[in-house]
């Protein structure tokens, strides 16, 4: 009787194709944030050759050049790195934390917490500049934060994601209705909020970045060690038990981080729409639903999104410019209308 040799498969190939399409992924994604910090240094109502850029940044001679990247451009860019990073790790969390797609930003009333700051800030403490009441955006945001997570985990269910998604929707619609209140009899801080509620990076100092980053940093480490207990939470609280995951620390190491990382973004440049949500869902979909791919993913495109927003604002109609929250949520709009389609016809 003839033998016939079968060749045995080689074991581990699709988890190392798998491996190899998302680092691929990855360095486009590093790339086109890259492309995206080039264009916010170089492009904007006077164009600037990439070669005066990079002289202006390593060799600062005091010229037209040098003033423009370094006093106008820099600071923003800076700051839509930061922001964008942040806003985009924040919607990961959030959507893990709660099991739900739509979550953003927004679903914890930690937006609505740093609006709350604000306009205390200026209604109440008199503050009338950006550095000052920045500060006063992240404690509203932490505040907002550790008081849903407060009251959710006095009910019956615990902090259970639909706990947290209820007591944050009705935080978010409490803190809402005080700062209409407030804008509505003081019309000096009307005027001041209304600059900072659209969302965007222009007229912020050289220093926001700096203020705002120890919380991104704080908010990123925690996001990094919640990371492989977010993948095991997605299979249910049960089964991540079974696992060896402590399933309450996984939940407030996640949850802590996308308060940090929001109050830290919100405070700095406005509520900025889309990116929380469709950063996390474009990140899933071209790197799967691993947490810690997802999370590096959009770690990159979250600012190289906010970044071709600010540019495309500031080009639309020179010598003015469309703030970048405004051009987000029309180019978000229909991103995640096109994702949302894919997903259901895949």
């Amino acid at each position: 009787m003839t033998t016939v040799a079968v060749r045995p498969a080689r074991a581990g190939t699709p988890v190392r194709r798998g491996t190899v399409r998302r680092v691929a992924v990855t360095v486009a994604a590093a790339l086109l944030l890259l492309l995206a910090l080039l264009a916010s240094l170089a492009l904007g109502s006077r164009h600037l050759p990439v070669d005066q850029v990079w002289h202006a940044l390593v060799s600062p001679d005091g010229g037209d050049a040098t003033t423009v990247v370094r006093e106008l451009r820099l600071p923003r860019t800076a700051l839509g790195l930061v922001v964008g990073l942040a806003l985009a790790l924040a919607g990961v969390l959030f959507q893990a934390v709660t099991r739900n797609p739509l979550a953003e930003p927004r679903i914890l009333g930690i937006s609505a917490g740093a609006s709350f700051g604000v306009v205390l800030a200026i209604a109440v403490f008199g503050v009338g500049t950006l550095a000052g009441y920045v500060w006063f955006g992240i404690a509203g945001a932490l505040l907002a934060g550790l008081l849903v997570f407060a009251i959710a985990n006095r009910t019956r269910e615990g902090a259970s994601p639909v706990t947290l998604a209820l007591v944050g929707a009705a935080l978010d619609a409490g803190l809402g209705a005080i700062v209409y209140a407030l804008l509505s009899i003081d019309a000096r801080t009307f005027e001041e909020y209304r600059f900072w509620v659209v969302g965007g990076l222009t007229g912020r100092g050289v220093g926001v970045a700096g203020q705002v980053l120890p919380f991104v940093v704080a908010g990123v480490l925690l996001a990094a060690l919640a990371a492989r207990g977010l993948d095991a939470l997605a299979l249910g609280d049960d089964v991540a038990r079974g696992l060896g995951h402590r399933v309450a620390l996984v939940r407030l190491a996640a949850g802590a981080g996308g308060v940090l990382l929001t109050g830290a973004a919100v405070a700095a440049a406005g509520p900025i729409a889309f990116v929380g949500l469709a950063v996390p869902h474009l990140a899933r979909a071209l790197v799967g639903a691993d947490q810690r791919w997802t999370l590096l993913v959009a770690a990159l495109l979250g600012p190289a999104l906010l970044l071709a927003a600010d540019v495309a604002g500031r080009l639309v109609a020179p010598p003015g410019e469309i703030p970048a929250g405004i051009i987000t949520a029309l180019l978000g709009a229909p991103l995640l209308a096109f994702l949302v389609h894919r997903a259901k016809t895949v």
